[in-house]
């Protein structure tokens, strides 16, 4: 096991009959890690196994090289923000960090400066006097992480932080998520708003009815996915008689002008014989190209071809 990592060996998680997760097998590095998958696939079984909420029925977690269940001092290093609001009734945003890092055992003045610095870093400074009750949507999520970094936590677990946040408070949020991996920290983030996802993430983990089913970096992942063609698309000056030679070919399965008219999505099931191909057809047509890129690298295609279209969260 790797003391600078979250591992997980042969984990298996059973509510009875019911399958949580099976057989999972991850070393999740530092930067902004985030868990894709339909409902039911496992994110959120993940997510507590981690924390140390629950305990697998088979196999070890270790955060920082110890488990949660046999070292509860190590859930210092960790934070967590939930998906669902809990706040006690009648506090304000700076009672509902503070009392928590009271819990915690910080000292009074430890607790109330822990307590400003954390939502000065999550924009709720201002509005800190306030009761939670008034607060809207984006700032309930804002003091939730807030109290989920106060103790200064080397891991940060947010299971799905940018629900039901407005496209502003979204691009923020998304911010402090790239700041927290800047410094270091493993940030394990569960979206179902995949666009987003490949913004924020250095890797992602791919989940379905509790298994993992691809992991590591969208373009490593997309790479490995052969049973599906590779989208690419080429802008030039003559997108149909591009077409006509592609066509020829036995490795391109499809070829069509783009919705705009002035591309061409190709979909082939060998990317490297369609690039050699390409540069010598423009060269041979003498067509004018202002780009080529892959058109399904994205957290999103991948998503369809591994899971399906299943959609929700777990």
């Amino acid at each position: 096991m790797n003391a600078g990592a979250i591992e997980l060996d042969d984990v298996s998680k059973f509510y009875g009959d019911v399958l949580g997760v099976n057989r999972v097998h991850l070393s999740i590095p530092t930067g902004v890690t985030s868990l894709v998958g339909p409902n039911g696939s496992g994110k959120t079984t993940l997510m507590n196994l981690i924390t140390g909420l629950i305990r697998p029925t088979r196999g070890q977690v270790r955060v920082l090289g110890l488990s949660p269940a046999k070292h509860p001092d190590i859930l210092r290093k960790i934070g967590y923000c939930t998906q669902f609001d809990a706040f006690p009734k009648g506090l304000t945003g700076y009672q509902f960090v503070y009392w928590f890092l009271r819990l915690h055992g910080f000292p009074r003045a430890e607790a109330n400066a822990l307590t400003r610095q954390a939502l000065e870093r999550t924009g709720m400074r201002e509005a800190a006097d306030r009761h939670v009750a008034s607060y809207s949507k984006g700032m309930r999520q804002r003091v939730k992480l807030a109290q989920a970094i106060a103790h200064n936590p080397s891991v940060l677990v947010l299971d799905e932080p940018l629900n039901g946040l407005d496209p502003m408070a979204r691009a923020e949020t998304i911010a402090l998520f790239r700041e927290w991996a800047g410094e270091g920290r493993f940030v394990l983030v569960s979206s179902h708003i995949l666009h987003e996802v490949d913004r924020i993430s250095d890797q992602v983990i791919l989940l379905s009815h509790g298994y993992v089913v691809a992991e590591g970096q969208i373009q490593g992942v997309r790479s490995e996915v052969k049973d599906h063609p590779i989208q690419v698309l080429v802008r030039c000056d003559q997108p149909g008689l591009l077409a006509s030679r592609l066509f020829e070919q036995d490795h391109v399965v499809e070829a069509r002008i783009h919705e705009d008219g002035k591309g061409l999505l190709i979909r082939t099931r060998d990317a490297d014989r369609l690039y050699l191909l390409l540069n010598r057809v423009v060269l041979e047509l003498g067509l004018e190209v202002e780009s080529v890129a892959p058109a399904d690298e994205d957290v999103n295609s991948v998503y369809q071809y591994l899971i399906g279209a299943e959609g929700g969260t777990a």
